[in-house]
């Protein structure tokens, strides 16, 4: 399987929500893993921030925000060039989905654990 760098953009400390186990669930499988929440903290050894990132060489972002909280992103995603973006459960955003695509950045509306557990990640 190839790492596939992935920015989890809505990461959350509470165990209870599903992006917690995605990013456990990425590391374990070896992705490498880069982080952005509300709150600081720390999941399976990766940091959440707060703010924005300088980030490259992306493959996958994996959305846990809902689509009026993307929005402050719609410039960031675009120009960190992912190979695609990966819409949660709650998250769909045809509006979002629409840029990704005239910017040639796959749109995946799937749930990034299923992938995972189905190995199709």
């Amino acid at each position: 399987m190839k790492n596939k760098k992935t920015l989890v953009l809505g990461a959350s400390t509470k165990t209870h929500k599903p992006v917690f186990k995605a990013i456990e669930m990425l590391v374990e499988k070896g992705h490498s893993v880069l982080a952005i929440g509300q709150n600081a903290g720390e999941v399976a050894g990766i940091k959440i921030r707060t703010k924005a990132i300088p980030i490259k060489n992306i493959d996958t972002i994996s959305l846990y925000l809902n689509a009026k909280n993307q929005r402050d992103y719609y410039n960031y995603i675009v120009e960190a060039q992912p190979k695609r973006v990966v819409f949660n459960p709650g998250t769909e955003n045809p509006e979002l989905y629409q840029l990704l695509e005239l910017n040639n950045i796959k749109v995946d509306v799937a749930c990034t654990l299923t992938l995972l557990v189905t190995n199709q990640y």
